[in-house]
């Protein structure tokens, strides 16, 4: 038998945020860390949101030990606050787990198309924030959910932003390049510092974790809508097998820098079962695409990782 939930370790003493805790693949990550005893923040945008998944895991934890704070990823003054607000604690695991997909065009409170600055431009911000939080943590780890759907297209760097043509599906392909990218620059960067920190990533497969259904409903159709749902319900994984390959990638002994966790292939499809390396296109490992991404984001969001160089 596979790796599961059950084996993830005693974590009491460690301190871990995910962001996008307020439903699917977030809240059943924090909800798992809380259970083994981590102190959980649940980062969320959504008031609301937040507080009655905060209400539902301590319903599900009575002993969990967690809190909510406010992040929104689509405004980096937001991000700033909370990165600011969260002090000096450690800091064991930060997972970048929130993300849109498919969206409408749309633009971010700075002015970057939507899924590029929330997916990755939002996590790149609150990872360097947080950054001396992690290397004051030995063992710590960052961890950012990418999809396989990364394959749909890599980065254009001349036009970060969709800016001559916006295609929902292309821009959302190329945000989950962008986690990836992002994790291989973090881990070649951390590797050359000698710096113990380790950056991974995972996927979820597919799950119903609620963005299909998110994505049909901002398209303003109920039909497409309803039809979301019901392949939600009939083909996706439920959230617990699709939070799986974060957990791992979060807390399982031996895990690689760089590495990229998913489900484990059943019959011609990638979509459900236990955890493996599963595929990766090859531009996501390209050194002088990914320090190019680099640097641009640190251009765009202003956030230098002063340690890393």
């Amino acid at each position: 038998m596979g790796w599961t939930v059950r084996d993830i370790p005693d974590l009491r003493g460690r301190i871990a945020i995910v962001t996008g805790a307020n439903g699917g693949l977030g809240y059943v990550t924090a909800r798992e860390l809380v259970r083994c005893g981590a102190h959980v923040v649940l980062a969320c945008r959504s008031q609301r949101r937040g507080q009655e998944a905060f209400d539902r895991l301590l319903g599900q934890v009575p002993e969990a030990r967690a809190e909510l704070r406010l992040l929104d990823l689509a405004d980096l003054a937001s991000v700033r606050t909370f990165a600011a607000d969260f002090g000096t604690r450690r800091l064991d695991v930060l997972i970048n787990n929130a993300g849109l997909m498919a969206v409408p065009r749309a633009r971010t409170a700075d002015g970057f198309e939507m899924q590029f600055g929330v997916n990755h431009l939002g996590h790149f911000a609150l990872t360097g924030l947080l950054f001396e939080r992690l290397l004051a943590t030995p063992g710590a780890r960052v961890v950012t959910v990418s999809s396989l759907l990364h394959a749909l297209g890599t980065i254009d760097l001349r036009d970060l932003n969709s800016e001559r043509h916006y295609r929902p599906w292309l821009a959302y392909g190329r945000s989950k390049t962008a986690n990836l990218l992002f994790t291989h620059e973090l881990a070649r960067r951390a590797r050359r510092g000698g710096h113990d920190v380790l950056a991974a990533a995972a996927h979820p497969g597919y799950t119903a974790s609620g963005l299909t259904s998110q994505r049909a409903r901002l398209t303003g159709s109920r039909l497409r809508e309803r039809v979301a749902r019901l392949s939600d319900r009939s083909l996706a994984a439920p959230p617990e097998a699709g939070a799986t390959p974060t957990l791992y990638a979060a807390t399982a002994p031996g895990v690689r820098p760089d590495s990229f966790t998913g489900p484990s292939v059943i019959g011609a499809h990638r979509l459900r079962g236990g955890v493996s390396g599963p595929w990766r296109a090859p531009w996501t490992r390209d050194d002088r695409v990914a320090e190019l991404l680099w640097r641009a984001s640190e251009e765009l969001t202003g956030i230098r990782y002063e340690a890393l160089g």
